[in-house]
C-alpha cells in the first residue's frame, strides 16, 4: 500500500538526516526536514487509520485520534500504541499550526524513542490488510 510506503520512506529520511547526532537540530535545514517528515509519517498513518475504519465499517471517527481509538474498539490496534500515535497527531497538529513552538526536545525524543511505533503501527496494518 502506497501510505505504508510513504510511512518508510519518512522514517528513512529522518534517520539520514538526523544521523544519530542530536546537533543536527539545531541546523534549520535538518531540522525542517525532519520535522516534515514526522508530519508526513503522522498524515499517513491518519490516512491508513481512517481508510481501515471506513473499510471496516467501525463508525465515523470526529478526529484523527478518533480513528486509533475506533481501531482499539474493534481489537485491531493496542491502545498502548493507540495512545502514541495520538501524541504524534498531536505533535503533527503544533507542527502544522504554531510551528515557532515546537520542542526541539520532543523532536529529539521522537526520532530516538518513537519513529519505531510508526514502523509497529505499519506491520500491525499489513496484518489487517492482510498484505
Amino acid at each position: 500500500m502506497n501510505k505504508i510506503s510513504t510511512i518508510e520512506r519518512c522514517i528513512k529520511r529522518i534517520q539520514d538526516v538526523y544521523g544519530n547526532n542530536p546537533d543536527n537540530l539545531e541546523d534549520y535545514t535538518k531540522q525542517d526536514s525532519i520535522i516534515l517528515n514526522i508530519q508526513r509519517a503522522c498524515e499517513a498513518s491518519i490516512d491508513l487509520a481512517m481508510h481501515i475504519v471506513a473499510g471496516k465499517k467501525l463508525g465515523l471517527p470526529q478526529s484523527s485520534r478518533d480513528a486509533f481509538d475506533l481501531l482499539v474498539a474493534a481489537d485491531l490496534l493496542s491502545a498502548e500504541l493507540a495512545s502514541k500515535l495520538k501524541a504524534m497527531v498531536g505533535f503533527r497538529n503544533i507542527a502544522v499550526h504554531d510551528y515557532q513552538s515546537v520542542n526541539l526536545d520532543i523532536v529529539r525524543q521522537i526520532i530516538e524513542k518513537h519513529l519505531k511505533d510508526f514502523k509497529l503501527f505499519t506491520k500491525e496494518v499489513m496484518g489487517i490488510l492482510d498484505l
